[in-house]
């Protein structure tokens, strides 16, 4: 059995199967959980249903989130994808969409899926239901590449962590964009060793983010940061698939960001007591939801 401590482990026993990182997790959990594969399976197709789910709902008008303060981000970006295309064009655009609309979802009370948090619900369904729904790959390999993404999110939950309050921004939308650039190197027929490259890349380029929620709710900046969180596991999973090195180990990437998280300010891990939060109009949303101290 697997014990999932770390990329290269995972990648090396991957290879020397000769299997796909899904492929091995499958087998290894199933046998775990004392389950068939195909029941494993069953689950997580279940899972990645709800994903579909929650993308359509929050693409639909009137979508406002408890609070007020957020709403109809998904829907709108869908219409720009429809009508305009988008400076990097309809497949992103609508994959920001549907990352926005899961995050709208979440914040206005509705059924999604934590990958691995609420507040990075939106960065694995955006990134893997346009590649069932647009570009036509099939059901059983967008469920299959999510196994993929859960054996990496287990690795990087065991040796740093994926909550903002524990480690930042970096630690919740950054472990799931990588995660899903996993999935989407898997998907797209890339090795193992890809898929840790991609993995890795963008924790580099998430390293350090904060997580300041104005008001202490999972909408601003949360939901936009779900949309950069496809972009950016799009962009890392291409660098990969083109050979470009990632240089640092993932595993040592992953080492990083805990040494980060554990040095960030209290204040700046999911308090409310820093960054955007406490600009004046982030102190003025308070107020509007909550009312004067």
């Amino acid at each position: 059995m697997i014990q999932y401590n770390s990329i290269r482990e995972i990648v090396e026993v991957a290879e020397k199967a000769g299997l796909k990182i899904s492929e091995l997790c499958l087998k290894d959990q199933a046998q775990q959980l004392g389950i068939t594969e195909e029941e494993l399976y069953r689950e997580m197709e279940k899972d990645f249903d709800v994903m579909i789910e929650a993308a359509d709902w929050g693409q639909q008008p009137g979508r406002i989130s408890r609070s007020g303060l957020t709403g109809e981000e998904g829907y709108r970006m869908k219409q720009y994808a429809e009508h305009k295309g988008g400076l990097t064009g309809s497949l992103m655009t609508k994959a920001m969409a549907r990352a926005l609309a899961v995050s709208n979802c979440n914040a206005a009370m509705g059924r999604i899926v934590a990958t691995p948090t609420a507040g990075s619900c939106g960065i694995l369904p955006g990134c893997l239901v346009p590649m069932y729904e647009d570009r036509n790959f099939s059901k059983r390999d967008v469920v299959m590449s999510i196994f993929t993404a859960g054996a990496f999110g287990m690795v990087i939950a065991t040796n740093a962590c994926i909550a903002g309050a524990q480690g930042g921004c970096q630690a919740e939308c950054g472990s799931a964009a990588g995660m899903a650039a996993a999935a989407l190197v898997e998907l797209m027929g890339g090795t193992p060793a890809q898929c840790a490259d991609a993995l890795g890349m963008v924790i580099v380029n998430e390293l350090g983010l904060v997580c300041d929620p104005v008001a202490g709710l999972v909408e601003i900046p949360c939901i936009k940061r779900n949309a950069a969180g496809v972009i950016l596991a799009y962009a890392c999973a291409d660098m990969a698939l083109a050979d470009i090195g990632l240089k640092i180990p993932a595993d040592e990437c992953i080492t990083a960001m805990k040494e980060v998280g554990d040095r960030m300010s209290s204040d700046l891990k999911e308090t409310a007591g820093g960054g955007l939060a406490t600009t004046p109009t982030g102190k003025r949303l308070r107020e509007q939801v909550f009312g004067k101290e």
